[in-house]
Formats: structure tokens, C-alpha cells, sequence
């Protein structure tokens, strides 16, 4: 089996780097990427059933991962919500999918955003994990922009085993991710 290009870097150049640079005793101290996450609302679902179907059929496009809707938990009358009422998709990649899809979202899609100047260090929730959002669905090159009845946005969450914030941003900084230099 072909070990995908970012699963080799973080063998041979990250793991090694941040052993150092943190004052790690061992590799298994070294932080990885558990998990990618990610998310797709839409409040507009309640009058339209067809868009559930069509942003699972994106998601798994974009992924290349079966994605699932997900449903409401709450009723919310002002929204015309009902508990149990499809609002959304989601998928959850790990492993070798998981390093394929980082590759993509970093050398493909996120410098076809228009007006890109990089990623925010904000996204860190203060224990190494990331978040980004993104406003639309075409950055990725799976989707055909004649195809898509209406330009949704999603959130990418990128879970680590780190503890820490700043081990969370050496290790996405490591693997290319194009965030806003620090000051």
C-alpha cells in the first residue's frame, strides 16, 4: 500500500523537527492529526428536502468518504424546526483519507479562495485543535460549478492529540497549512 505524501512528511521531517524543537522524550509525545471533521449547515433544507441529498452527494465528492445528513435535536419554532428534521452533513476522515484530503485542502483548494492571505491563528481552541470555514464549495476542484444549485459553506475541523496550542500550530504549520505569520 502507497503511504500518501503528507503521511511520509510527518514521519520522516515533522516528527523528528518537533521532537526537538518541543523537548519531546519519546516520538509517541510528538503530536499527530486524530481526525478531520467536517461540517456542512443548512437552515434552508427546511423548505428545500433536495439540498440535504445534493450536499451529502458534495461532501462525498469532496472527501472521497461517504458523508451522512445530520438532523435537528431541538425543536425551534421561529425557525420552522422540527426536532428530528434533516439540517445538515457531516463526515469524519481518518487515517490515509484523512492525509489525502489535508494534501488537497492545502495545495489545491485554499489558494483558489478568492483574496487569500492566509489562516487565522485565531481558529486554535486552546487545546491544539483547528478550525476554518469556508464560505464555498467550489474551491475544491471535485465540484463542477455547473452542477451546483446553490454555493454552500462548511466548517473543517482538524483534531490533534496535542495539549497545547502552539504544538497544534508547529504541527499544521509543519505540514504547509498557510496561516498569517504571527506576530
Amino acid at each position: 500500500m502507497i503511504l500518501p505524501r503528507l503521511k511520509k512528511k510527518y514521519i520522516k521531517e515533522i516528527v523528528p523537527k518537533l521532537k526537538l524543537q518541543f523537548h519531546f522524550n519519546t516520538i509517541m509525545q510528538v503530536p499527530k492529526i486524530n481526525k478531520i471533521s467536517i461540517n456542512q449547515g443548512l437552515g434552508a433544507a427546511v423548505n428545500d428536502k433536495k439540498l440535504i441529498q445534493s450536499s451529502v452527494d458534495e461532501l462525498s465528492q469532496i472527501t472521497g468518504q461517504r458523508a451522512v445528513p445530520t438532523f435537528a435535536k431541538n425543536s425551534i419554532s421561529n425557525f420552522k424546526l422540527r426536532e428530528g428534521m434533516p439540517i445538515g452533513s457531516k463526515v469524519t476522515l481518518r487515517g490515509n483519507i484523512m492525509y489525502e484530503f489535508l494534501d488537497r485542502l492545502i495545495s489545491v483548494a485554499l489558494p483558489r479562495v478568492r483574496d487569500f492571505r492566509g489562516l487565522s491563528y485565531k481558529g486554535f481552541d486552546g487545546k491544539g485543535n483547528y478550525t476554518l470555514g469556508i464560505k464555498e464549495q467550489i474551491i475544491f476542484p471535485e465540484i463542477s460549478i455547473d452542477k451546483v444549485n446553490r454555493l454552500t459553506g462548511m466548517n473543517i475541523t482538524i483534531v490533534t492529540n496535542s495539549s497545547r496550542d502552539n504544538e497544534g500550530y508547529e504541527l499544521l504549520r509543519s505540514f504547509g497549512m498557510p496561516f498569517i505569520i504571527k506576530k
